[in-house]
Formats: C-alpha cells, sequence, structure tokens
C-alpha cells in the first residue's frame, strides 16, 4: 500500500510561526503555531532571536505531527516562508551573533542618508528597484558594520527569516531569489548579486551566499534537526521565500496581472507582473514563482492596528466575546457593520509604528480626527478599518502610476475573514475581491513550493487548480465607492497637515516633566 504524500508549510510571522501540514488537494490536516517576543531595547531598535524562532518551529511541527497522527515519513517536503528584510549575523559554525533586527527596525537610519549622500538615490535605484530605507536588509548590515564591528568581525553570512530556519533544518546557508530584494546589491532585472554595487555601498560579497530559486531543493533534513522537529531525516527542505510572496502564490496569484492584498499584522498589496517595473515610493520583488515580479505596496497599517485596539479599548467586547464563545475580532466587526461608510467623519491614520509605502515616513504616528461626543466605539473600530483600506488605497493609486492596471483583488489574512473589513475595502477600491482559505494562504504557499520543487505538482498552475478554491466573492458598492472618495481625500488631507509636525515632534519630543 502507497503511503500518501505530504506537505509542510513554515511561516515566521512577527508575533509568531504557524506549521500547518496539506494533503496536494489544499486540506489542512493539522496546524499549530507559536508565539515569541519582539524585543525593544533602544528607540527605532526592533529585534526578534532568530533561536527562539527554531525552538518555536519545533514545537508546532511537533504538534502538527502529533494532532494530525501524521507518520513523518509521510512529508514529501518543507518549505519555509517569512518576514522580510532581516539581517541575521551568523559565524562559519551557523552560531547566530546578535538578535536580528526586523522590518520595523529604523536603528539605521543615519546610515541610509549617509549611504544615500555617498551613493546617490539613482545608482542604487537602477540596480534594485527599491528606494534606500533604514528598514531594509543592506543598512542594518552597514550598521552591524559600524557600530558592532566585534560582530561583523564574526561574520560567515547574512541570513533572512526563511533561510535561517532552512539552514537549521539541513545545515545549509542560502539565499532565495524572493528575499533578495531586501539587499540592493541584488540586481532585480537579473536576479544576481552586482559585485560593482556591493562595493560602492560596503557590502561584502562574501557575506551574502549564493542565491537559489524557491523552489529549488536546499537540502535534506539532517539527523540533529529531525530529533529537534520530529521530522524524517532526509525530508527534502527548498528555498522557501519572502512572506508576502508565498502569500500571493497561497492565494492562487501565479498570473500577470493579478493581485494578493494582505491583511495580516502589516497590510500591503502585491501586483503579479511579467517584468521588473519598479516605482521609488513602491517596493519591488521577485515572485517566489519563477519569470515573475510583485510590485508591492507594505504598509503598518493591517490587523496589528485592530488588535491594538481591542487589547487597549476593546474591554467590552472581549468580555462580550467569552460570554458568546465568540472571537472579539467578530464583535468588532459586528460593531464596525452598524456604522455608515465615512464613520460619520472619524478618521483614523493607521501609522502606528511610522509607515513604509508609498509615503515612507518613520516619524508618522497614529492619529484619530473627527472625534465628538456623538462619536461611539463603534464608529473607532469601523475609521480603524477604513484607515487601514486607505493605506492600500493610497498604494494602488500609485502602482497605477506605472501603467499597471488592476481590476480585482485576492484577499489573505486574518483581516480576510471578517467580512465587514473585506467589503469596506472593495468599497473604498471600488475593487472586486475573492478571498480563498485566508487562514492559510501563506503556509499553503511555502508547502506549494516544496510540492513543484520535489515533483507532486507539474507546475505553478497544476498546484493552484489542485489546491486553492474561493470561499466568497465582494463586489464593490458604487455608491459607497463615490462616499468613499471626500473622506480618502481628507485622510491624506490629515497626513499631509500634521507630516512638519509628527517630524518636528520625532526630533525633539516633549519629555515628560515631574515635580
Amino acid at each position: 500500500m502507497t503511503m500518501s504524500k505530504y506537505l509542510l508549510g513554515v511561516d515566521i510571522g512577527t508575533s509568531a510561526c504557524k506549521v500547518a501540514i496539506f494533503s496536494t488537494d489544499g486540506r489542512v490536516l493539522s496546524q499549530a503555531s507559536r508565539e515569541y517576543a519582539v524585543h525593544h531595547p533602544a528607540p527605532g531598535h526592533v529585534e526578534q532571536d532568530p533561536e527562539e524562532w527554531y525552538r518555536a518551529v519545533c514545537e508546532a511541527i511537533k504538534d502538527c505531527l502529533a494532532t494530525g497522527k501524521i507518520d513523518p515519513k509521510a512529508i514529501a517536503g518543507v518549505g519555509v516562508d517569512g518576514q522580510s528584510w532581516s539581517a541575521i549575523p551568523v559565524d562559519r559554525d551557523g552560531k547566530v551573533l546578535a538578535r536580528t533586527p526586523i522590518w520595523m527596525d529604523t536603528r539605521a537610519a543615519d546610515i541610509a542618508s549617509e549611504t544615500l549622500a555617498r551613493v546617490g538615490f539613482d545608482r542604487i535605484f537602477e540596480v534594485s528597484g527599491n528606494g534606500f530605507e533604514a528598514t531594509y536588509s543592506t543598512p542594518k548590515m552597514l550598521w552591524f558594520k559600524k557600530y558592532q564591528p566585534e560582530v561583523y568581525r564574526q561574520v560567515h553570512r547574512f541570513l533572512q527569516s526563511n533561510s535561517w530556519i532552512v539552514y537549521r533544518l539541513t545545515g545549509i546557508m542560502s539565499q532565495d531569489k524572493s528575499q533578495g530584494y531586501g539587499v540592493h546589491t541584488f540586481n532585480m532585472k537579473a536576479g544576481a548579486w552586482d559585485d560593482a554595487l556591493c562595493d560602492e555601498l560596503g557590502i561584502d560579497r562574501a557575506h551574502l551566499p549564493d542565491i537559489s530559486e524557491c523552489d529549488q531543493i536546499i537540502g535534506s533534513v539532517n539527523a540533529k534537526a529531525a530529533a529537534e522537529t520530529g521530522l524524517a531525516i532526509g525530508t527534502p527542505v527548498v528555498a522557501g521565500g519572502l512572506d508576502a510572496a508565498c502569500g500571493t502564490l497561497g492565494a492562487g496569484v501565479v498570473r500577470p496581472g493579478q493581485v494578493q492584498e494582505q491583511g495580516g499584522q502589516a497590510g500591503g498589496m502585491s501586483i503579479c507582473v511579467d517584468k521588473a517595473l519598479a516605482h521609488p515610493k513602491l517596493i519591488l520583488s521577485f515572485h517566489v514563482v519563477p519569470k515573475l515580479w510583485l510590485l508591492q505596496g507594505g504598509t503598518v497599517g493591517g490587523g496589528g492596528a485592530l488588535r491594538w485596539f481591542r487589547q487597549e479599548l476593546g474591554g467590552a467586547e472581549e468580555v462580550l466575546a467569552k460570554a458568546e464563545g465568540r472571537n472579539a475580532f467578530e464583535i468588532l466587526s459586528r460593531e464596525a457593520s452598524t456604522v455608515v461608510p465615512g464613520a460619520d467623519g472619524v478618521v483614523f491614520l493607521p501609522y502606528m509604528s511610522g509607515e513604509r509605502s508609498p509615503i515612507w515616513d518613520r516619524a508618522a504616528k497614529g492619529v484619530f480626527y473627527g472625534l465628538s461626543y456623538a462619536t461611539t466605539r463603534a464608529h473607532m473600530v469601523r475609521a480603524v478599518m477604513e484607515g487601514c483600506a486607505f493605506t492600500l488605497e493610497h498604494n494602488l493609486r500609485t502602482s497605477a502610476e506605472t501603467g499597471v492596471s488592476v481590476n480585482e483583488l485576492v484577499a489573505m489574512g486574518g483581516a480576510a475573514n471578517s467580512e465587514v473589513w473585506t467589503q469596506i475595502k472593495a468599497d473604498i477600491t471600488g475593487k472586486r475581491i475573492s478571498v480563498p482559505s485566508s487562514d492559510t494562504a501563506t503556509t499553503l504557499g511555502a508547502a506549494i513550493l516544496a510540492g513543484v520543487g520535489t515533483g507532486l505538482y507539474k507546475s505553478y498552475e497544476d498546484a493552484v487548480s489542485s489546491s486553492i478554491r474561493v470561499t466568497r466573492v465582494h463586489e464593490p458598492d458604487a455608491k459607497n465607492h463615490a462616499r468613499y472618495q471626500p473622506v480618502y481625500n481628507l485622510f491624506r488631507e490629515i497626513y499631509e497637515n500634521l507630516k512638519g509636525t509628527m517630524r518636528t515632534q520625532a526630533e525633539t519630543p516633549i519629555e515628560a516633566k515631574t515635580e
């Protein structure tokens, strides 16, 4: 009797790792997650410990195998995706030399400014197709070089989040193509390191692993990793890729013109294109699917903004959720549905940790505007949802400047579970939104890479048709779309009027005084 073949996907998120085991038709056989800490040791410093990631992955894999009662030998391959813009310094023996700055970290702002002044934006953009912001991997590598030379001297390779997990599973250091965009010496058209720009930026080429296709088998689970995870020795492990790109694949976006809309901890969108279309205010990366790119908008405003609201101001919803045996986010969505589009003039800027594209302002702050005695908590909840949707619209309008046409979005992430929030996004953007199995899109994308790499799928088209199904569709309401236009303009105006104050305040913050 032939044993069934399954695929395992690992997702290294910002607040937790998620692991899921899939059948080849996309069914989730088991899934588990484990949280880990985010460290804020100094202003602008946002770090995580890669060793904590790995421990969490080991626990989650063991949990998946046990709860799903799955024979480890039935796992045909492992795919790993992860958050972007890490800079994990490891020595020749694979020891992590320091916690990695993550995508929210802005410690290298001075280095980014100095490097831009020295090398020039045009030269960097010509090769990388991306702006030179402190949050990318490159300035963080240079930060170690300048401020922690004792660490830098020991560096053998700088790894990304997924390549670190792949290393721990296989003992082989790698760099997948989709994560290359975080390092500006990666030529976005050629898909190769640019040695000349390495020299100009001061990046040691030897610190950069060789580039692999995302579905390339890097190695197999070794004996140590097998003991730590419960996986079988010899299980193939592919290079994996960027979380947003794997989520895009897991949502079924594999053809030019398709768009993934992301509603996880952060928000954003990924437009699939067949050429390296760059925009200085957006993000360009390779897709995990060969010969395709993703023109992306990445925002801070997403599920994290609503989670903050729930934790700090949603005590009533928490109590009600427990009483009804429901999720607090469902209660919040229900409240938001009772308020008219535009939230009666309450507008929220979701810049809770600065903002990425397209404004690229690390000094930006979250703002509620339009509060009055008539304002209810429901107004504020809807305003949070609408504010995050406005950032999506801002990125879509910016992408249109490249000539890209977008007609339909495919939603993924926890926010896509909210029919109210998804409809708000459809109404604000004026785009049709389809929703596949949103909770598992990213881990499914990672698993599909393993399925293609090991030959379980003939092609990416075969994988998508076999494993992905749309669960619902949201059509935009024309009246609501028209109603949102002046609100969107107000949203943009509020930021434009406040950005000077925000930047001044970031430079000279008000200090608390004690008597």
